[in-house]
């Protein structure tokens, strides 16, 4: 029987409210069992360039990434942000190590191919190095990955977090048995973006067609979305979206995603 292994990404509205981020950091350090963290950083990249006189550009919720933007990114992801999760961590107990997909070879990346959009350098997962990985989660580090990746010849690229969770969920199913658990602000996916209650416990995959048809899920739900299913269809056994209260109490209220 596999061992469980619980792959948490944390959305960027958590990682900007210093209080959230120190009350999700404890709860997700107090999690028993092996664990990987997965965070993104975009409002805060987005600020920094904006000071530097850097324009940022979003499209369906996934970000143009030229040079400039790249250059950003590097700093606040793999820099700022994944070191300020690290120390924060250390200080609850918990061991972690702050990785890019670059770090262990551990997630190798192509360059996303121009078609209708030109996403620039924009990472699409090739693959997870479940071997080095298994190795830091057997020697008790917990891996904290920013929303980085590589292309093997020597190019970072940018890759959304919500893909970089699920490809590890996917990638690290080999060897454990994965849930993936999506957590921000809000309580799940809502009917009512305004009412934080209209909270969809459970989404189908006809369910998730219904609501894309009409227009309830878009913007940063449709890729997050889509990484869910994705995750179900490749041997992740459990998906959730919701508040980090999810991850320990059983009156919590969130989304759970199924076939």
């Amino acid at each position: 029987m596999k061992q469980k292994l619980s792959i948490i990404k944390i959305g960027g509205n958590l990682i900007e409210d210093k209080v959230e981020l120190a009350a999700f950091l404890a709860r997700f350090a107090k999690l028993g069992g092996p664990k990987i963290l997965v965070h993104g950083g975009g409002k805060l990249a987005t600020k920094i360039a904006a000071k530097l006189g850097i324009a940022s550009k979003m499209i369906g919720g996934r970000r143009i990434t030229d040079a400039e933007n790249l250059e950003v990114i590097t700093m606040v992801y793999a820099g700022l942000t994944n070191k300020d999760i690290i120390a924060r961590l250390q200080a609850f107990n918990c061991n972690a190590i702050g990785l890019s997909g670059a770090d262990g070879n551990s997630i190798r990346a192509h360059k996303r191919p121009v078609k209708e959009i030109d996403f620039g350098y924009a990472g699409d997962v090739d693959g997870i190095n479940s071997i080095v990985i298994s190795k830091l989660l057997a020697a008790n580090l917990t891996p904290v990955f920013c929303a980085m990746t590589h292309d093997g010849n020597g190019q970072l690229l940018n890759t959304n977090a919500d893909t970089i969770a699920s490809e590890l969920a996917i990638g690290m199913s080999e060897l454990y048995e994965t849930n993936l658990h999506y957590c921000f602000e809000k309580k799940g996916v809502l009917l009512d973006v305004t009412d934080d209650n209209s909270v969809v416990t459970r989404i189908t995959s006809q369910k998730y067609n219904e609501l894309l048809h009409s227009g309830t899920i878009a913007d940063g739900m449709l890729p997050k979305l889509e990484n869910c299913f994705h995750a179900l269809n490749n041997n992740v056994q459990k998906v959730c979206i919701g508040r980090p209260a999810m991850l320990d109490s059983k009156n919590e209220i969130f989304t759970t995603i199924t076939l």
